[in-house]
Formats: C-alpha cells, sequence, structure tokens
C-alpha cells in the first residue's frame, strides 16, 4: 500500500478549495445502513452528504462534489482501505480524512499513521462506540461560524405555498425505554431549497403571522394523531406555543372544542418556553385547571439556569417541566450540567411535575439522566425528528436506540 500511494504522492495537484459554501461530506463505508446513519447525523450537523462503497464511487465524487471531508468506515471486512488512500492521494484531496472503526483497531491505525505520512489531512480517528458531541468535536473546525439567522423564507409565504409540516420526535421512559409519546416540530420544505431549518423561517413573536403559525400547528398535530391512530399506534402528542397566543380572544376556548373525543386520545402536551411560562405565571395557572378538564396540560421547556424562579410557588400549573438541552447533552460527564439537572428534576417532584430531559446524545447521558430520577427523556440516542409518515413506522416497533 505504501508504495503506491507513495508514487502518486509525488504528481499531487491543489484542487481542494474551489467550492466554499455549506461544507461537504463524502461518507465511505460498504455497510449502507451505516452510511445512512452517519449521513443523517453530519447533515444534522450541516453537511451535504454523499455516499459511496468503493473506490471508483469515490474518485468520482471527489471530481464532483469536492468534499471538505471523506469519513472513512473502517472495518475487518471487505473494505480495502489502501484503494481509498490511494484514490485520496492520486485526487490530490486537500480535505479532511476522518477514520473511524473499532478501539483496538489495527487497520485503523494503519490507515491513520498512512494517511498521514503521504500528507493527507487526517483528523484524530473516531473509535466505537461514539456519541454524537464527539463527532461534532472532531468537524467543527470545517463548519462555518453562523451569525445569528435571520428569517429567508416569510411564514406567511410558507403558510399559503402549504410548505409547512410536522416533524416528531420521541418521547421515551427514561427506565423502561419505552415510548410515551412525541414532540411536533416545525419543519419548512421548501419548494426549491429542500427542508429549511427553523431558524430561518420562524417569525419573531411581534409578527402578525405567529398566530398563524400557532394555528397551524395545533390543527396539523391534531390532524397527525388522527393519522396516527388509523396506523393503530395512538401517540400522545405535544406542541409547542407562545404564551400570548394563549391570551389570545377565545384561544382556550377554542382549543379546548377542539380535542378528540376518541377514547384513545391521551392527552395534548402544550410546552411554553421558560422564559414567558415564568413572566406569565398568574395566567397560565388560571389557564391550566380549564384545560386540564379536556386532558390538555401544560409543560415548560428549556428549563435551565432559571429554575430557582420556580422555587417557593404555592403550586406549580404545569404537569411537566423539561430541561434545556444545553444542560442535559453532555451531562453524563460534565458536573456542572448534571448540577443544574439534578435542581430540576427536585423541582418537578416538589411540585407533582414529571421531569423531562432533552438531548439525551450517548448512553452515559442517559445513565445520567436515568440515575438523577428525569421521567421521560429524547434525543438523537432514539431517533432524531421526522416526517409523519416515517414516524408512523417507527412506532409500530420497539424503541431501539441509535448507535452511539
Amino acid at each position: 500500500m505504501d508504495n503506491v500511494i507513495g508514487e502518486i504522492a509525488g504528481t499531487r495537484l491543489k484542487t481542494f478549495g474551489r467550492r466554499k459554501m455549506t461544507p461537504r461530506v463524502c461518507v465511505v463505508d460498504n455497510k449502507r445502513h451505516l452510511r445512512a446513519f452517519m449521513s443523517e447525523v453530519l447533515e444534522d450537523l450541516g453537511f451535504v452528504t454523499s455516499e459511496c462503497g468503493s473506490a471508483s464511487e469515490l474518485q468520482a465524487i471527489l471530481t464532483a462534489d469536492l468534499p471538505d471531508l471523506v469519513l472513512l468506515g473502517i472495518a475487518a471486512d471487505r473494505l480495502e482501505p489502501g484503494q481509498f488512500l490511494e484514490v485520496l492521494v492520486r485526487e490530490a484531496f486537500e480535505g479532511k480524512v476522518l477514520a473511524v472503526g473499532a478501539r483496538d483497531s489495527i487497520i485503523l491505525k494503519a490507515v491513520q499513521q498512512v494517511g498521514e505520512e503521504y500528507g493527507l489531512g487526517m483528523l484524530p480517528p473516531l473509535t466505537t462506540p461514539f456519541a454524537a458531541e464527539t463527532l461534532r468535536e472532531r468537524v467543527k473546525m470545517l463548519l462555518p461560524e453562523a451569525p445569528v439567522p435571520s428569517p429567508v423564507v416569510h411564514v406567511g409565504e410558507a403558510l399559503h405555498g402549504g410548505w409547512l409540516e410536522l416533524w416528531y420526535q420521541s418521547k421515551i421512559d427514561a427506565r423502561s425505554l419505552v415510548r410515551r409519546g412525541a414532540e411536533a416540530k416545525v419543519r419548512l420544505r421548501h419548494p426549491t431549497w429542500g427542508v429549511v431549518r427553523p431558524a430561518h423561517f420562524l417569525p419573531e413573536g411581534h409578527d402578525p403571522h405567529f398566530c398563524d403559525l400557532s394555528e397551524f400547528v395545533i390543527e396539523r398535530a391534531l390532524q397527525d394523531w388522527h393519522y396516527l391512530l388509523e396506523q393503530q399506534s395512538a401517540v400522545d402528542l405535544a406542541i409547542n406555543l407562545p404564551a400570548p397566543y394563549l391570551r389570545k380572544p377565545r384561544a382556550v376556548s377554542d382549543l379546548c372544542r377542539r380535542m378528540p373525543m376518541h377514547p384513545a386520545f391521551g392527552g395534548l402536551t402544550i410546552e411554553i418556553a421558560s422564559d414567558e411560562a415564568i413572566n406569565d405565571l398568574d395566567f397560565l395557572a388560571e389557564i391550566a385547571r380549564e384545560m386540564s378538564f379536556y386532558n390538555i396540560g401544560l409543560s415548560i421547556d428549556n428549563l435551565g439556569a432559571n429554575w430557582p424562579e420556580l422555587m417557593g410557588l404555592d403550586r406549580l400549573p404545569f404537569i411537566k417541566l423539561k430541561a434545556d438541552r444545553q444542560f442535559v447533552a453532555g451531562c453524563g460527564k460534565d458536573r456542572l450540567k448534571r448540577t443544574v439537572c439534578r435542581h430540576i428534576v427536585e423541582l418537578a417532584q416538589h411540585y407533582g411535575a414529571r421531569a423531562v430531559a432533552e438531548g439525551i446524545e450517548s448512553g452515559a447521558d442517559l445513565a445520567a439522566a436515568s440515575k438523577l430520577g428525569f421521567d421521560l427523556v429524547q434525543g438523537y440516542l432514539f431517533g432524531k425528528p421526522m416526517p409523519l409518515k416515517k414516524f408512523a413506522q417507527t412506532a409500530l416497533t420497539p424503541t431501539m436506540m441509535q448507535q452511539e
């Protein structure tokens, strides 16, 4: 392997850097399901992905796509990494190479050594099993510094065009690992640009279309609940609404009136951002009792360092308290994060609410969340948000954790 690569290295040409927009990655692995999994994770980090399982496919992708990163899966069967390294040297690849394989793999160590000897941009290898945060740390230098985004698609245009949909992420019992519901998340599927990130279309609170967006979320969630029921998988759903929307005349009564009368309807949870909820506690306490008669409960979303503001209350009008993902992701290894999470769990237990941890990305996070006493967990360890029909298919199968 060394001799062939050495001959090619002498004729290298500088080709990297002709395209600089969204970073691109080519995932190389002989197992299709592993390629698909890694591609999904990297897409969530902001990469445009392509996949290949042979050296000839890699050569074509290097020429056509000019990837910034090649993720090279190293296994003991059928994949010959020497051929891929030869292609990378021959095509004068100036991007980064991330080798992924078993912790004690001799082949992984050899690929790393040979790649470095012939000048390839080898990142520190990624050993399995790994957490999503570890992968993010490896490739963060390829991701551009993202400025605070401004909407690139007006939500009014999206509503008129029918581009909005709800995607669903499972909520999992922290002890039994059985699915206990799902959170609806708004997504926009643009006819030209594809799926657009929420930060690029969600309006500010003062936008007149914010109420229209809230109406869409309610109506679509209830339609989707009926669809899931037809698929023999009734699921208790949670939606996100702004507190000001609930102050609209007749908003609460109309919401209650829309609730399904079907015996399988287990309830609807409305998640409200923690800062809005804390600033409007009296009003939310007033409407919580009315909504409870219709099986609607309120939940505080993204609760973090502001948890002390909920101490000392006579009662709390919320059935769930959800810890912010920034304090959950990595809590298995971060004592400060665990401390914040523990306070949120204790607060929930004091008021008779359920504690939810969002942002579980590794087995260590899950173990920590379970030990801290969280009732429900959600995060990429169990699956990312997915379109309705795909979610309906997964809802028919036992809960499966993603590979770390």
